[in-house]
């Protein structure tokens, strides 16, 4: 897709899974058990493109699948067999991938084929057998489980799994201020843009680079720091070392790292989301209601679990197992696991959303070496939705099977709780979460009843959302909302969805009115810019509607919930690193590979972008100047027309001179003006701290990256004047070595701005102009950057990496540079399926109406399991005797019976007369509608006004 101008499929995920996803067509994973957390677990390695899928599973779909397998048709797939219903939706996510059903015996020869096998649904006595196997013979091993609310994860990589790449996200780097001879040396650092603060922990590897003085250091092998305080770090011993001058970064190394994954047959489970320790009252439990409960008094497939809101006798069964399974595990935690018994019989979508994603991605991790795998056990519950208000008075009789698609559900809150899910009415967008939550909505039963579901999104479906949206298909063209709601209601028919094609937003006020929002039982967002996201908040809090919202970037994600009456509103959101950076820094004293990324950038915008829209508007009508700088654009047009190339050679030799210009002669000036040894002040250093000192590069069409400048700004050179380009490295380097460009002498007293530029006033050139025929084609063809272009991409690499090498800064490769230049947000499917799931489970808490704090949860997930925040109550204030809120509101019937507005005067008797309040200043918004402390003229205006 090259030069497309469509993103890649796979884009965004290779920002997360990074080099090793070039491992993720070649692997072959087998997947056994096929509802719920099974069928999240091969939607999302399909999705990620993983070579080869098999499913596994014996048994025939029947109705109560539907709670939470969102791949079947309740209608054309009852009684077939799971996997192969499964394997006919998978299909058709991706055709890259091979996706296969397979209804036999696991035997070992199955097995010994696979590089991952995952178990869902399965019996102790299988996951032990097919463990040991796995072990003994170099397999990842991955059982994942749900029952009721909770779920658990276990992973076996075996004795000796190597991470090529453990850690998430760039190395982390920091200017250096100085470093002392000694042992140990002592670095101390200032942070930069990207560092956020974090300098390096005890132990981790770094490098120097561009260090002047002490050279040493420059090109070793990375070393262990040791953390001494402050900003300061010991790096072993520099006392041989010739003494520090000025410069240098230090940047963080990623080493291969080996995890041991012993055999182990009992949990240790580490509780998620809440994050308190290992709760003794999961050890154990698991094996206990998988395997050794009484038959149950429900029908298939409820798996030997205790019937649903089990009898006492059923739960103190459940009991005894565990205290025998769990015995020297430490202390047993009674209520849970008696709670834990009497919802395991059911199922839930976002509890399998959830345990199946987190599962999916420990396959991942098995396959490209990327991350450190999950250490062996981890357990999940909601068990707080069952402290709400209603849950604890449900009966026996309220949550017996009704035969119902259901039932999994209505065997933990109920069936009059299942109603109240039909009446819902809620607006959800069709992004990449939006999907998870549409699927999970459908699996619910949300809005099945004479409730709503409102999709809307402006978006059309693209190839690069197809990794991460399981709604969409590679032949969908339409917009997202449209298709996403066929899709919805093919789940689940009984589900009334709208689509519209809106972005919620100022503009689209006169459809999403106050009433709009206050007919809404909640608003499920997942939006990707803090303006949408800030207004959005603002119309809630407003119309005091529920809003769950929810956001990813790569593998960390969060869902906030701002709950009425309880919460406080949403935090504001920290704006996106936009890569701006002070201008003196980004052209004379860059540090780190942002900045030459970034100056990367705006050179191609100030080559191939601007000169041509000048140039194009000057010829078209010159009066456009009267709004310009007349004597600098005027310039800056008449040396775009003079450098207009007669063939490609002219591009070439114009990408010749142009390097020469940026990376030698730039160079030679700025140390011509501040030489190495300039001093700010007797005994101050100019090229310290940070400021780096530079060096000029010369030329050498040999080197692969200044030839790889040379091709990609000469193509782009050719292409905004209109003239046929060509790639041929070989004639290009023939072209190369015959252009001679004058010696470059420095300009004596040539003033560099430190702070900001200085305004240029620019002589008006003289000279005759081309003449330009008005209708005819424009002159010259401007060059926007496109992220997915890749000759765009090759000038930004290189250019970047040749300035970074002007100042000893680490070069980033294509990928990296096309990630930061293209600002590109990483994702991935597991981590919007988890957060989807997590936002679904706080949907449960707002059906029921809950009103006690302790029981909401605002998550936070990663890679490592993650942590729950607690939620923010609503800071109140005390004024005239009573308690308020950002929620509260008073309501006055501002039109009389006349269909008059409400005067002011009226607002201000009403206050007096109801609250006894004598007003001081009435505003909306920032307008002020009355001010007691002005003259009376004014007052009397303001107290008339409607």
């Amino acid at each position: 897709m090259a030069g497309s101008g469509e993103e890649p499929r796979y884009s965004r995920q290779l920002y997360v899974l990074g080099g090793g996803a070039r491992r993720l067509p070649g692997s072959a994973v087998l997947v056994s058990g096929l509802r719920g957390t099974g069928a999240q677990v091969a939607t999302a390695l399909v999705l990620a493109g993983t070579g080869r899928v098999v499913l596994h599973d014996c048994g025939a779909v029947c109705t109560a699948d539907c709670t939470h397998q969102f791949l079947l048709e309740e209608e054309n797939d009852l009684g077939q067999n799971r996997a192969k219903a499964s394997q006919r939706a998978l299909a058709e996510l991706n055709p890259s991938v091979v996706v296969e059903a397979y209804t036999g015996e696991l035997s070992e020869a199955f097995l010994a084929s696979f590089q991952v096998v995952v178990l869902t649904e399965s019996p102790p006595e299988e996951q032990l057998h097919i463990g040991d196997f796995c072990h003994a013979h170099g397999i990842c091993f991955i059982v994942a489980d749900t029952k009721g609310l909770a779920g658990q994860l276990f992973c076996d990589f075996g004795e000796r799994f190597v991470v090529d790449d453990p850690a998430e996200g760039d190395p982390v780097s920091a200017a250096v201020e100085h470093i002392s001879q000694g042992n140990p040396g002592v670095v101390t650092c200032m942070g930069t843009e990207d560092s956020h603060g974090h300098l390096f922990c005890d132990g981790d590897l770094v490098t120097f680079s561009g260090v002047q003085g002490m050279t040493e250091l420059n090109g070793q092998e990375p070393i262990p720091v040791h953390v001494l305080g402050g900003n300061s770090r010991g790096i072993g011993d520099t006392s041989s070392f010739s003494p520090y001058c000025c410069g240098g970064l230090v940047s963080q190394v990623q080493q291969p790292q080996e995890c041991s994954h012993p055999a182990r047959r009992l949990p240790g489970p580490s509780r998620f989301p809440q994050g308190a320790g290992p709760p003794a009252s999961a050890q154990g439990t698991g094996e206990s209601l998988s395997s050794s409960c009484r038959p149950c008094r429900t029908p298939p497939p409820c798996r030997g679990l205790p019937s649903p809101l089990c009898l006492q006798a059923d739960a103190e069964r459940v009991l005894e197992l565990a205290r025998s399974l769990g015995e020297h595990q430490g202390p047993l935690d009674e209520d849970i696991v008696r709670t834990f018994a009497s919802v395991s019989a059911g199922d839930l979508c976002p509890v399998a959303s959830v345990v199946g994603a987190l599962a999916a991605q420990e396959v991942l991790k098995a396959i490209t070496g990327k991350f450190v795998p999950l250490d062996q056990w981890l357990y999940f519950d909601s068990l707080e939705c069952l402290a709400l208000a209603g849950a604890a008075e449900l009966t026996e009789t309220d949550c017996a099977p009704r035969g119902s698609r259901y039932d999994g559900q209505i065997a933990i809150f109920g069936a009059n709780f299942q109603e109240k899910l039909g009446h819902q009415k809620y607006l959800v967008g069709a992004g990449a979460i939006g999907c998870e939550l549409l699927k999970n909505f459908a699996m619910m039963g949300l809005a099945a009843g004479d409730g709503e579901l409102i999709v809307t999104d402006m978006d059309t479906v693209a190839l690069s959302n197809l990794h991460r949206q399981l709604l969409y298909r590679s032949a969908d063209i339409s917009p997202k909302s449209v298709v996403a709601a066929a899709a919805v209601q093919r789940m689940n028919p009984d589900v009334r969805v709208t689509a519209h094609q809106n972005q919620v937003g100022p503009a689209t006020e006169m459809v999403y009115r106050d009433k709009f929002f206050q007919q809404l039982d909640g608003v499920a967002s997942a939006l990707d810019t803090i303006e949408a996201r800030s207004y959005l908040e603002r119309r809630c809090l407003r119309c005091r509607t529920p809003l769950l919202d929810s956001g990813t970037e790569g593998t960390r994600g969060n869902v906030l919930a701002m709950v009425p009456s309880l919460t406080k509103p949403l935090a504001p959101a920290s704006p996106p690193r936009d890569g701006t950076f002070p201008l003196c820094t980004l052209r004379h004293f860059p540090r780190t590979i942002q900045h030459t990324l970034q100056w990367a950038r705006d050179e191609f915008e100030g080559l191939f972008q601007l000169p041509a829209e000048q140039v194009n508007q000057f010829m078209e009508d010159p009066a456009f100047l009267e709004q310009q700088q007349p004597g600098k654009v005027l310039k800056q047009v008449w040396n775009s027309l003079q450098e207009h190339p007669r063939d490609w050679q002219d591009c070439v030799r114009w990408a010749r001179r142009r390097w020469q210009s940026c990376y030698h002669d730039a160079i030679t000036q700025l140390l011509h003006t501040y030489p190495p040894e300039h001093e700010t002040s007797p005994g101050v250093p100019f090229w310290a701290g940070d400021r780096s000192c530079p060096h000029p590069l010369t030329f050498n069409p040999d080197n692969d990256t200044h030839l790889d400048y040379v091709v990609a700004a000469a193509h782009l050179f050719a292409q905004a004047h209109r003239v046929p380009p060509c790639r041929d490295r070989v004639a290009i380097q023939a072209i190369l070595r015959d252009v001679v460009l004058p010696p470059f002498a420095p300009q004596e007293g040539l003033q560099i701005p430190l702070t900001k530029e200085p305004t240029e006033e620019a002589q008006v050139p003289t000279g005759e102009v081309p003449k330009y025929v008005p209708g005819s084609t424009p002159l010259m063809e401007p060059i926007h950057f496109e992220k997915d272009n890749d000759v765009h991409i090759d000038f930004i690499t290189a250019a970047s990496n040749l300035r970074a090498e002007n100042y000893g800064i680490s070069p980033a490769n294509w990928l990296m540079s096309k990630r930061i230049a293209g600002r590109i947000v990483p994702a991935i499917i597991t981590t919007t399926a988890a957060v989807a799931g997590l936002a679904c489970l706080e949907v449960y808490k707002l059906v029921w109406g809950c009103q006690d704090l302790s029981c909401y949860r605002n998550s936070n997930i990663s890679l490592s399991p993650g942590c729950g925040v607690p939620v923010l109550a609503a800071t109140p204030w005390q004024y005239g005797g009573r308690e308020w809120s950002c929620w509260d509101r008073l309501e006055i019937q501002a039109v009389g019976a006349d269909g008059q507005a409400m005067t002011v005067q009226g607002v201000l008797d009403w206050l007096q007369r109801t609250h006894g309040w004598t007003v001081t200043m009435l505003l909306r918004g920032d307008s002020v509608l009355y001010d007691s402390k002005a003259d009376a003229e004014t007052r009397a205006r303001q107290k008339a006004q409607r």
